[in-house]
């Protein structure tokens, strides 16, 4: 482990995009960053040790979830979920606040109390307040930490998001109080505020009054089409802290990303690379295959050539295409790895074009294409 309380630099820039670093008493995080995603403890079908030797640098891990399995007796036992699950890498926990949408037929709001959720495992009633969260998290050990909110659906009702914009400015202060004080750790306000600008500059004003280690967007990736995203980031830019970590939740594909680092944010999650690797969808430089097409039944090109990670460039999109047709194991963690090591390399070259002051040669190049 390295002693280092968390801090945050930007190194250079190319217009807004921003070429940074975070440290982290875990290891350093090159920005723009982007941050597979271990729900349960695990980034699916695929090893810490892979994940590393693909260039990730930090992995996403879920509060509700690992609250209801293994539970806050485990992993207080372990010390943590770093030494639970064998990781070497920073974590970032989210609060539970997605789940509340996701989740929002088992789910009760109360201001005070906070969520209160039947389990979607066995039924169960609990409550998940702002304190409760933050607790949680600590349990869980992470190295940057989220606030409770509220994450609304896609709405055009400007008074329901404006009411659920204040209970999520409520949680993030009550979240604050809970965390305290913590150099070697950080937490992170989420800006809400649905597709109004005003309520997303409120948002912001308001978190930074209560004073946070970053500032993350929420509520998007909800539906929305990617150019309504852009239009929020845009309105945002400027007014965004130059001296904190910008994370875009949820997001997204490679070209959400080039868009979102085009217009100044640094980190990024999305279950899309796995999810995708589990369902034949391939995501390379020259776009996106579905290799359960039968057009690769003969086909005996990898999906790249020059992919020697894991050695996945001796695997040809024949091979891969009769794995996924007999359902075997070996397919799913096989594009797994392919797409999270392409997310990992399109991170390398952003923060490579950024340096050299190409970043939007790389952006008009790629962003209709991957």
């Amino acid at each position: 482990m390295v002693d280092n309380n968390f801090s945050f630099k930007v190194d250079c820039t190319d217009n807004y995009a921003r070429r940074g670093k975070i440290l982290t008493p875990r290891g350093a995080i090159d920005t723009p960053s982007f941050m597979p995603v271990g729900t349960q403890g695990t980034v699916k079908a695929t090893f810490i040790e892979d994940l590393i030797q693909s260039g990730t640098q930090i992995i996403l891990a879920n509060t509700y979830h690992l609250m209801l399995r293994p539970g806050i007796n485990t992993l207080d036992h372990f010390n943590g979920l770093h030494n639970f699950m064998n990781c070497l890498l920073p974590i970032l926990t989210d609060s539970g606040g997605f789940q509340i949408m996701s989740l929002s037929k088992l789910t009760k709001i109360d201001r005070e109390k906070g969520a209160i959720f039947n389990s979607h495992i066995d039924g169960k009633k609990f409550i998940l307040s702002p304190e409760k969260s933050i607790k949680v998290q600590k349990s869980i050990n992470s190295d940057i930490m989220m606030v409770l909110d509220e994450c609304p659906k896609l709405s055009k009702n400007k008074k329901s998001i404006e009411e659920s914009l204040s209970l999520s400015t409520e949680w993030a202060k009550r979240s604050k109080d809970e965390f305290g004080k913590n150099n070697r750790k950080a937490l992170f306000g989420i800006i809400q505020g649905g597709m109004f600008n005003d309520l997303r500059l409120k948002s912001l004003h308001e978190l930074q009054k209560i004073g946070f280690d970053g500032y993350a967007l929420g509520g998007l990736a909800v539906g929305e089409k990617q150019l309504q995203m852009f239009s929020v980031i845009d309105k945002l830019k400027k007014e965004l802290p130059k001296n904190k970590p910008r994370y875009l939740m949820g997001v997204g594909t490679p070209s959400d990303i080039l868009g979102a680092v085009k217009r100044g944010v640094d980190m990024f999650d999305c279950v899309l690379p796995t999810r995708s690797g589990r369902t034949g969808l391939a995501f390379t430089w020259e776009g996106r295959l579905n290799i359960r097409n039968a057009k690769y039944k003969y086909d005996r090109t990898p999906l790249n050539r020059n992919n020697k990670f894991r050695n996945l460039n001796l695997y040809s999109k024949s091979y891969l295409n009769h794995l996924f047709k007999t359902n075997e194991i070996l397919a799913s963690m096989i594009l797994t790895l392919h797409n999270l090591n392409f997310y990992q390399e399109l991170m390398k070259k952003i923060r490579e074009n950024i340096e050299n002051g190409t970043f939007n040669l790389l952006h008009n190049k790629y962003i209709n294409q991957i």
